[in-house]
């Protein structure tokens, strides 16, 4: 995780939810008997929209007119400044660190009886507001770890012989996903013809979640009203429907995990008709050290596969654990071998380009995934979104698009929907991709596919244009007769002697299938 968070590193995912929840912090304060001290704990309810409230915590020092403390958000303190209360009014300021710039979000309260009405202003979103109470420091600490199965194998699913393909939710829409919003991505699917490209999971992400009934079955919240209804919807469309959970108490976004209801949530997601899990670490590592990930993660593996449905697992660990050596063992069909990406050059090539060394882990069935892609979210050049999909399909990587498939230009169509290129990412033999000479500014990788060609990827990772080039005896092509084509010219190539090179511009890269 490359974020720093006041010193602690963190996902993307994780400072978005501190950028949701501890905004719209209500803190209650007692207003018994003249009493108006601030100090101690506070359970701070942030209202979501959808019938759920987000829940931190505030640890509060009132010296006098001074307030200092701390707001107390997934695991961590993050330090309150400038802070003051005078006159029933209260204000402190605290400071995120996100992308290596600072940003100040300030809270003004006023003590109304026994709570604090608060306005809480940060930087380029719409102010919030809410109400919270007093608590105690044992209502802030996390719940004690459930019991771990011992290790063992879990049988293969049998599912994603090949990267699964198809779209989820979060890069684009994060919290505004809801029924609509899915429906309209089974459509566009279809009807942009990603689906003919191969396309076929509609995922959705964090924050579908309601609470859980009194017998302690999931509920969906007001946004997604019948998730049965929705599921049909997308299975009527020839596609599978995916849904997100995590092993923690909380999901990344605050809303309910499956800590303590693995098999009933399973079960849950079995009878709705879902056909994916994503299944995101996130709270879990408070409860958790790095070390009981594997038998965390088997326990959802064994739960989806004693429902009898066929559901691909997607295990959300960030790289921990080097993830890659056990992954397979506890279910999973593919797991993150990284943090989150996002929508930059610099993330996406940090994250590409350091795949290489463990791409032999791959095999059918169970895949390194380095995040979802970025394509036509708009925040990269045409080439690199080139790069991008070129190296997530050299690296057989799940390609999952994370964009508004409903206002797709044609330039993204032609990146996301290149039959010539995704056939390289769904080679069936699955056989790993590997560097041809070192990682440098430019870089050429080399993959061998089961018809006995080569996809052969030359990248240019510098800001000017280069040649790059690859010597044939490197893959053991070296005085054959060789036909080439450039995949995402569609045009043949001609090669000849004993390397090929080619002019390749700022961040992008020439991508061949090469035949002897």
């Amino acid at each position: 995780m490359e974020d720093e968070l006041l010193g602690s590193a963190v996902s993307r995912r994780e400072i978005l939810r501190l950028l949701a929840s501890a905004p719209a912090l209500l803190l209650g304060v007692p207003d018994l008997s003249g009493q108006r001290n601030l100090s101690g704990y506070w359970v701070l309810l942030m209202p979501t929209g959808d019938g759920n409230y987000r829940k931190s915590f505030l640890h509060l020092d009132q010296a006098g007119n001074t307030v200092s403390g701390s707001v107390m958000f997934f695991g961590r303190e993050l330090p309150i400044s400038n802070g003051s209360f005078k006159d029933g009014k209260l204000h402190f300021d605290v400071v995120v660190h996100f992308r290596q710039e600072a940003h100040t979000i300030a809270y003004n309260g006023l003590l109304e009886g026994g709570r604090i009405a608060m306005r809480v202003d940060f930087p380029n979103r719409p102010q919030v507001s809410g109400t919270a109470e007093r608590t105690t420091r044992a209502a802030t600490l996390p719940p004690k770890p459930l019991p771990l199965p011992a290790l063992h194998h879990v049988p293969d699913n049998g599912l994603v012989r090949t990267p699964p393909m198809g779209w989820n939710s979060w890069n684009k829409f994060a919290g505004r996903v809801n029924d609509a919003v899915v429906r309209a991505a089974a459509d566009a699917v279809v009807a942009s013809g990603m689906h003919r490209a191969g396309y076929e999971y509609i995922n959705i992400d964090d924050t579908w979640q309601g609470p859980r009934d009194r017998h302690g079955n999931i509920t969906s919240n007001r946004k997604f009203p019948n998730m049965k209804a929705l599921a049909d919807y997308v299975h009527s469309k020839g596609l599978k429907i995916g849904i997100y959970s995590g092993p923690g108490p909380e999901t990344c976004a605050g809303y309910t995990g499956s800590y303590g209801h693995e098999q009933q949530d399973a079960r849950t997601y079995a009878e709705w008709g879902f056909d994916y899990l994503k299944y995101d670490w996130c709270s879990a590592a408070r409860i958790y050290p790095n070390a009981d990930l594997r038998p965390v993660y088997q326990k959802m593996g064994d739960a989806l596969l004693k429902v009898r449905r066929p559901i691909v697992y997607s295990l959300c660990e960030y790289g921990m654990g080097q993830v890659w050596t056990w992954g397979s063992e506890v279910g999973g069909n593919l797991w993150r071998t990284t943090g989150d990406i996002n929508d930059t050059w610099k993330r996406m090539d940090q994250i590409g380009f350091r795949q290489f060394a463990i791409a032999h882990y791959t095999k059918p069935g169970h895949w390194n995934d380095p995040d979802m892609l970025e394509v036509g979210n708009g925040g990269m050049t045409a080439d690199e979104y080139r790069t991008h999909m070129s190296l997530w399909c050299l690296l057989a990587a799940p390609l999952l698009a994370g964009n508004d498939l409903a206002s797709m230009s044609e330039e993204t169509k032609s990146i996301l929907m290149n039959r010539e290129v995704i056939a390289i990412d769904q080679d069936r033999a699955a056989i790993p991709v590997s560097l041809v000479g070192s990682l440098g500014s430019t870089v050429v990788a080399a993959r061998r596919l089961a018809d006995g060609s080569h996809a052969i990827g030359l990248f240019n990772r510098n800001d000017r244009l280069e040649e790059v080039g690859i010597e044939w005896a490197a893959i053991g092509l070296e005085g054959k007769r060789l036909h080439a084509r450039d995949l995402w010219k569609h045009q043949r190539v001609v090669v000849s002697g004993t390397h090929y090179s080619a002019k390749v511009p700022a961040h992008g890269v020439v991508l061949l299938r090469v035949r002897a």
